[in-house]
């Protein structure tokens, strides 16, 4: 098949689209900050409608997706979370060793049981492991980072290819820190869009997967060397830090740009200037951004990073109504994730029902796990006719009740206790190995809490 039948096909089918949760967690010190945890719930909805409406709810989601694709929408929102919150959690360590200890245990626990599951189902014959299963060692070094999506690999399951590019955003942020140039937010937001609408159309796809190397070596090359940089920045001081952060970030940088997935480089660029768009909200919150200048910045990355996908799209000669509704989605989830975090930052100060804050915080799980029972779903149904609509939004609610409550175990008995783990990691590292606090931060017992207003700042 051709890159022109592909890209057509791609786009008359609306491919499964997932979230990047935002994978990030926003407890601090204190009171959480109540309406990021309403947005991720609202991303982790609009991803689950995404993916259940192709097997349940069909004739609703042909409506939605002629003017609006729900799974963009969730992906945006959860990487404005993520852009807002992991800069956040930096700094108030400010310690590069206690951050990667926090994300460890944030990530990795859930993520390799919803790999486990996945792999499970496979053996039992109720699900696929998307082509994993044709080299198990390019599989393993691709998913090892959570990097699998510029790895030239599958992603397993289809919605950790959002980790991706959340791992990339970590390794470059760390690089910042450590450089001590991560408050010029506004700059890199701009960067990236701008770059996503000048060069984003002529970087290619897989590059070093189809013309350098075997899929397995490029993984291999790449975790050797993230891994290495993650540690000179982690154990060392001084130059020899700043040199492994940079690597890690360099490394990182090269394969968003040059050997992306099925996502397109313009859309790995923008995805990037929207995380650094949420960091530069998250400094007009903190009072170390003019407010007027923050807007001004996130109006003019929305805008840069929907007219490099208007623009770049046009090189698939698809069909002209395929071009026109893959466009208005585009224009419609990129405005409706903006304005959703608009929202939510002038509605922070409110108090939200329990039942909309749970919701994002089992977020994650929701992300992870909801395509694992969809495919245990489609096992038993595959071969019926479309249910009748009445059967469908019966069928919807039980599989969205069956995730609630799936997601509610899991992070009651694997998120939550392993995050204090890695708390308590990260005191015991401290107590053995020294405290690894930036000079020029702030101890955590002397950090002001966020803009004043009572809510401090999270991890």
């Amino acid at each position: 098949m051709t890159n022109r039948e592909v890209a057509e096909s791609a786009a008359m089918s609306e491919p499964p689209q997932p979230p990047q949760p935002s994978v990030t967690d926003a407890a601090g010190t204190g009171r959480r900050l109540a309406w990021l945890d309403v947005l991720r719930g609202v991303a982790a909805l609009a991803v689950v409608f995404d993916h259940a409406g192709q097997q349940v709810l069909r004739h609703v989601r042909v409506i939605v997706y002629h003017w609006f694709d729900t799974g963009w929408y969730g992906v945006f929102v959860f990487f404005l979370i993520s852009g807002y919150i992991v800069p956040a959690s930096l700094e108030r360590k400010g310690s590069v060793r206690t951050f990667w200890v926090s994300r460890l245990f944030r990530l990795y626990p859930l993520y390799l049981l919803a790999v486990g599951i996945a792999v499970a189902l496979y053996l039992v014959h109720f699900g696929s492991l998307r082509g994993e299963d044709a080299d198990p060692a390019a599989s393993v070094l691709s998913q090892l980072l959570m990097m699998s999506n510029v790895l030239g690999n599958q992603n397993l399951p289809n919605v950790v290819w959002s980790l991706s590019y959340e791992m990339i955003f970590y390794l470059l942020l760390t690089a910042l820190f450590i450089a001590r140039v991560h408050k010029r937010g506004s700059w890199y937001a701009l960067a990236f869009a701008a770059a996503a609408v000048a060069i984003g159309g002529l970087l290619p796809q897989a590059y070093f997967t189809s013309n350098v190397a075997t899929p397995r070596l490029v993984a291999l090359v790449a975790d050797l060397a993230v891994l290495a940089g993650v540690a000179l920045a982690v154990v060392r001081r001084g130059t020899s830090r700043l040199l492994g952060a940079a690597l890690a970030a360099m490394v990182a940088i090269a394969l968003l740009a040059f050997n992306g997935g099925w996502i397109w480089p313009w859309q790995a660029l923008s995805i990037l200037a929207l995380m650094f768009t949420g960091t530069v909200f998250y400094r007009a919150e903190q009072g170390q951004f003019p407010w007027p200048k923050a807007i001004a910045v996130g109006v003019t990355v929305l805008g840069l990073a929907i007219a490099s996908g208007l623009w770049h799209s046009q090189a698939w000669g698809i069909s002209a109504h395929a071009e026109l509704l893959w466009e208005r989605r585009w224009f419609s989830s990129f405005l409706l994730a903006g304005l959703t975090f608009g929202a939510g930052l002038a509605f922070r100060h409110l108090r939200w029902p329990r039942a909309l804050t749970w919701l994002g915080l089992i977020s994650y799980s929701v992300y992870l796990l909801h395509p694992l029972v969809l495919e245990v779903y489609h096992h038993f149904t595959w071969t019926r006719q479309p249910h009748p609509f009445w059967e469908q939004a019966l069928l919807g609610a039980g599989i969205l009740s069956v995730v609630i409550a799936l997601s509610s175990a899991t992070y009651l008995c694997v998120e939550r206790p392993m995050q204090n783990v890695g708390r308590r990691a990260g005191r015991w590292l401290d107590a053995q190995l020294g405290p690894d606090r930036m000079p020029d931060t702030v101890p955590l017992a002397k950090r002001p809490a966020m803009a004043g207003r009572g809510h401090p700042a999270t991890e």
